[in-house]
């Protein structure tokens, strides 16, 4: 008996840029370009990230905003060009399917090329994974080790979250954690808050991160979920270095939060036919 194909994902095989609606009405924008989500609106209605009006969307550039996928080197944690390739690849559509009686699952693929092994000499397998329901956002990444010797790898989700204004966002979550301040000549610090503030560039890897954080700020709070990943990367460029990011909206980091899911303290090591799994939940309140 032949499968009758699902209309959902035969409509967006080859489609540079999915957007799609929930049957709850939650709505998501996802580029095969970086397999990069570039909108998020849950059943609220308000656009939960923030996107560059400046963003490049040449084939060899990253998109500024949404949710960049890092792997397999997060920033300059090793001899790739800064945060990997996987950002600026194209990936395949697999599939777009309803789940939980009202939400919505995308998912992507990317596996290893000519083009990756000359720079990364592993086989692999990347599926990143989309679930929009309600106020929710559960984005996946799954690596595997197809090849036949182990490595290891370096990653994260840059997610860039909207805010109303820079200077009203805390994050809450991280007091006592050590982090590295990248801002700072990567000075080792130990967070002392219980309410993070953004002044100036923020540039902090925590390490041993809880598996929630919180975004507050006066439009109500948003809950952050990780598994897999054992770090947080709070990043904002702060008015001087912003206006230096020539794809970056003129003010745009007052509008702009990076909370980010990552494993960057101790990198993954992957065996041959391993598997590795990471994820970051948005909750909107």
């Amino acid at each position: 008996m032949t499968a009758t194909p699902d209309p959902l994902t035969e409509s967006h095989a080859s489609a540079a840029i999915i957007n799609l609606v929930a049957a709850d009405g939650a709505r998501i924008t996802v580029h095969r370009h970086g397999a990069h989500i570039t909108s998020w609106t849950p059943v609220d209605g308000l656009e939960r990230l923030y996107l560059s009006g400046k963003a490049d969307y040449r084939s060899t550039a990253a998109i500024r905003g949404g949710i960049p996928v890092i792997f397999p080197q997060f920033a300059g944690e090793g001899a790739l060009p800064k945060h990997g390739f996987a950002r600026t690849a194209r990936w395949d559509f697999v599939d777009a399917l309803p789940v939980d009686g009202s939400g919505l699952r995308l998912r992507f693929q990317l596996t290893d090329s000519a083009a990756t092994r000359a720079i990364w000499p592993h086989a692999f397998r990347a599926e990143l994974s989309a679930t929009i329901h309600g106020q929710q956002l559960a984005v996946r990444l799954t690596i595997d080790n197809t090849g036949n010797q182990p490595f290891d790898f370096t990653a994260a989700l840059h997610t860039y979250l909207a805010v109303d204004t820079i200077d009203e966002a805390r994050v809450l979550g991280l007091q006592g954690l050590r982090y590295r301040d990248t801002a700072n000549g990567n000075v080792a610090r130990e967070e002392t808050s219980s309410e993070v503030t953004i002044r100036g560039e923020v540039d902090r890897i925590y390490f041993d991160a809880p598996p929630e954080t919180v975004l507050r700020q006066p439009r109500g709070d948003l809950r952050i979920r990780q598994t897999g990943f054992s770090d947080t990367v709070v990043w904002n460029p702060g008015a001087a270095k912003g206006a230096q990011l020539a794809d970056l909206d003129d003010g745009g980091y007052a509008h702009m939060l990076c909370i980010e899911a990552a494993v960057v303290g101790r990198p993954v090591v992957l065996a041959a036919g391993g598997r590795w799994v990471g994820e970051q939940v948005l909750l909107a309140g």
